[in-house]
């Protein structure tokens, strides 16, 4: 008997958190359009998570973080298809440089703090998954959207 290894997508995201205050971004892009999230983004191959958290929350918002200051607060294992599947490390950001500014404005419409007791309505579910897993304290393993 034969079996396939699986080969998911790591992403990353990071919950820039201001005391109740969370940075949001609204997608641009075709996924998700008009809809909130985190700044996230695809690990590089050879990239440790933690350094690829910190460049994708650069590249995207120009927050510049130390990867030694980002807190590993959730993971998702998210199945976005029957073939693909996603697993998405969460990192708290509590301490940054620089002022949010929107870098790539192709892909996000805005950047917006929402607190977290008023988060936007309209969260993409995957991320959302780990927001709420973060926030509600409820372990740190998020099984999302298997059958």
């Amino acid at each position: 008997m034969s079996s396939e290894l699986a080969q998911p997508v790591i992403d990353t995201h990071v919950i820039v958190r201001d005391g109740d205050k969370i940075l949001f971004s609204q997608r641009g892009g075709p996924y998700g359009h008009g809809r909130w999230h985190m700044p996230s983004g695809k690990l590089d191959q050879g990239e440790e998570l933690s350094h690829g958290a910190a460049r994708e929350l650069s590249e995207e918002t120009g927050l510049d973080v130390d990867p030694a200051h980002l807190r590993l607060v959730q993971v998702v294992h998210h199945q976005q298809s029957p073939e693909i599947s996603r697993i998405g490390f969460f990192f708290e950001a509590t301490q940054w440089t620089g002022d949010p500014i929107n870098r790539e404005p192709a892909k996000c419409k805005a950047l917006e703090w929402f607190t977290v007791h008023d988060l936007p309505d309209d969260i993409i579910e995957y991320p959302e998954a780990g927001l709420r897993g973060y926030l509600d304290n409820a372990g740190t393993l998020v099984e999302h959207n298997w059958k």
